[in-house]
């Protein structure tokens, strides 16, 4: 009896991250699953990273998104909804931007442009993360300012005018019929618990889960409870 093999895994990474971001994941699933981790760094539009994705994806794949990444991840969906087999949406939302909100991001902006990446970091970091998460673990810390300082003023730009272009991704979310995670740091300050459970809601069969002692960066903060959920959605029929 012939078994169908393992789907591709594509790993699609937030603002200002790269593949560090997912090293846990990478590490844990590839064995079984060939992982793909897109690099949509020189893009300023979420359609544009979406459409490069699927430029360079196999026909079939999974697909998971953090933070901006699942916005790209439902933008392939919108794009593509045949080619993927599985959705996971993490630490991210679904609304187009609000009013104040390119004032707020110009703040960081500023800062990247007129003082480097590391000042970025030591402004942008500390609420993305769990409460005194910095401070008391010296590795995480030293890999999410390691993977910020790797990006760059322009990086950055483009990827807030991307986020400042979207689009409302809500009326996507009842169509969607493939098998779809979402999951949440508990202390996400950024999109919180409380964003995720109508985006569940209104995706017919969604699984839910909360990463405990987890802020935003849920795939580095709490990695093990992150790939266990991605491991059981990548075995749902």
């Amino acid at each position: 009896m012939s078994t169908l093999p393992p789907e591709p895994l594509v790993l699609v990474p937030g603002l200002l991250c790269d593949e560090a971001v997912w090293a846990h994941q990478i590490a844990a699933l590839s064995p079984r699953h060939p992982v793909i981790v897109p690099d949509c760094t020189r893009f300023d539009r979420l359609e544009a990273m979406a459409a490069h994705i699927l430029a360079t994806a196999p026909p079939r794949f999974a697909i998971a998104g953090h933070s901006m990444g699942a916005r790209v991840a439902l933008e392939v969906w919108r794009q593509a909804s045949g080619r993927v087999a599985r959705l996971a949406l993490l630490d991210t939302g679904v609304h187009p931007p609000s009013p104040d909100e390119a004032e707020k991001r110009q703040v960081m902006l500023d800062i990247s442009a007129g003082h480097g990446m590391t000042a970025l970091a030591d402004a942008w970091l500390p609420p993305m993360v769990a409460p005194g998460r910095l401070a008391r673990d010296g590795a995480l810390r030293a890999a999410l300012y390691a993977m910020v300082e790797r990006m760059s003023p322009a990086i950055h730009r483009a990827q807030i005018a991307a986020l400042l272009h979207r689009r409302d991704a809500a009326p996507l979310l009842p169509q969607i019929a493939c098998p779809v995670l979402v999951g949440v740091g508990e202390h996400d300050q950024w999109s919180p618990p409380s964003q995720h459970h109508p985006i569940a809601a209104a995706i017919p069969g969604a699984h839910m889960t909360i990463f405990a002692d987890s802020g935003h960066m849920a795939p580095m903060e709490a990695p093990d409870a992150v790939t266990a959920a991605l491991a059981v959605w990548l075995q749902h029929a």
